[in-house]
């Protein structure tokens, strides 16, 4: 049972990854155009050395098991390790655990064949590809019940049609995990499997690489795919046909968790500059520091951090305790849903308290404030996981038996001079 103490041995493991993020891998971002780029010489001279430093620290892909080259850390430990690789956008990269290939490498762990692990998994595991997942379409959203990309079975190929929007990392990758629509005649969420698709597959057209914020035309990491055709073994498919709902929830429980805790290291890295900036900052004669305004965004900041990062450690224990993604799923929803507002609030003030250079892109808060709404939308929109949240909570509570609240005041008195009517009556009441 985690008691607010971290064990001694790990927690000099998360202080050696805090310098070596910090130290090692924050100063990359000025000089590799993009970490993805296995092509590009400068990354490929620095990012493996890193790696084999952070394998050499057993922190290698620790969300693994042993026998996938991991360390099997549970969820709480993986938090603790994700809110230090929150403060830089690389490190997950070189400590082998980014989105979207985790979630990839797992539900090729559960669902693939032999045959799939050797060719797409194991290199996936080594940090020698990346991969993306398809899932997301253009006029659909998320919503897998709207999902119009098919996928035909014509003798021992799939024949994949359709558009998918936002899939991560498409130009950089070797395979993509495609959702289609494989039974159109069942339920809703039995109508769609998973299936893999090697990159260099005819017919699959990247339209354009859809970039966030000011990143220029055609230059994002987020592709807007075209798939005319595509044909790929039947053998191909994850798991059953018509699974593939199932098979995403694979991915996106403990996927969740990684995020929230990521964004608390981002957030912590707002409130750090936030209070370096106003013990530095001078105007009208004083400190920031000493502005009772700076200092209410200070501790509601801290309050907002604070509050944020006990309910994601308390999800992740509770996700180790149960072993039960379903029995956890509205702490996971609460999580989500309250994650974008953290970052948002944070990152706004810090903006704020260093003016103009906040609003700049000198400084890294309007990447926050962007990286926000991304959080809010990814794995599912925030309102979506409001409603499952209020579910849950629904679950559990039985309606009035009366007209009026169980904790009606005048039912309760009535019902408490009933209960005590003998001793009040000995005392004269």
């Amino acid at each position: 049972m985690w008691d607010f103490e971290t064990d001694p041995a790990y927690q000099a493991e998360l202080d050696w990854a805090a310098s070596f993020v910090r130290e090692e891998i924050a100063p990359l971002r000025y000089v590799i155009s993009n970490v993805l780029d296995i092509g590009d010489p400068i990354r490929q001279a620095l990012i493996p050395p890193l790696q084999q430093s952070v394998r050499e620290h057993n922190l290698w892909a620790t969300h693994l098991g042993p026998e996938l080259g991991g360390q099997g850390h549970g969820q709480l430990e993986l938090a603790l390790l994700n809110e230090v690789l929150g403060e830089e956008p690389i490190a997950p990269i070189v400590f082998g655990c980014q989105a979207p290939d985790t979630g990839n490498a797992e539900i090729l762990a559960h669902y693939g064949t032999e045959q799939h692990k050797q060719t797409y998994l194991q290199p996936l595991l080594d940090g020698q590809i990346f991969s993306c997942y398809s899932m997301t379409e253009p006029h659909g959203g998320s919503d897998p019940t709207a999902f119009t990309t098919t996928a035909v079975l014509d003798g021992d190929e799939w024949v994949i049609n359709g558009e998918k929007w936002f899939s991560s990392n498409a130009r950089y990758a070797s395979f993509l995990i495609v959702m289609c629509v494989t039974e159109p005649d069942s339920p809703a969420y039995q109508r769609q499997s998973m299936i893999i698709v090697p990159s260099d597959t005819p017919g699959i057209e990247i339209v354009r690489n859809v970039g966030i914020g000011d990143e220029r035309p055609d230059e994002g990491t987020h592709a807007y795919i075209r798939y005319h055709d595509v044909r790929v073994p039947k053998e191909n498919v994850l798991g059953r046909r018509g699974e593939g709902f199932i098979v995403a929830q694979t991915r996106l429980g403990g996927g969740r968790i990684h995020h929230a805790m990521r964004t608390v290291g981002m957030a912590r890295q707002a409130l750090e500059m936030m209070l370096e900036r106003a013990l530095s900052r001078r105007t009208q004669g004083e400190l920031l520091s000493k502005k009772q305004l700076v200092q209410e965004m200070i501790a509601e900041s801290w309050l907002d951090l604070q509050q944020f990062r006990l309910l994601v450690l308390q999800t992740a224990w509770k996700i180790d305790r149960y072993q039960d993604y379903k029995r956890v799923r509205g702490d996971i929803s609460a999580v989500k849903a309250a994650m974008p507002g953290v970052l948002n609030r944070i990152a706004s003030r810090a903006l704020q308290v260093h003016g103009s250079l906040g609003l700049s892109n000198e400084m890294p808060f309007v990447d926050m404030l962007l990286n926000a709404y991304l959080v809010g939308l990814a794995d599912g929109p925030t309102e979506v996981h409001k409603t499952t949240l209020a579910r849950s909570l629904f679950r559990d509570v039985k309606p009035a038996d009366g007209l009026f609240p169980s904790q009606h005041i005048v039912a309760q008195r009535e019902a408490a001079l009933a209960r005590y009517a003998d001793v009040l009556a000995a005392h004269g009441r």
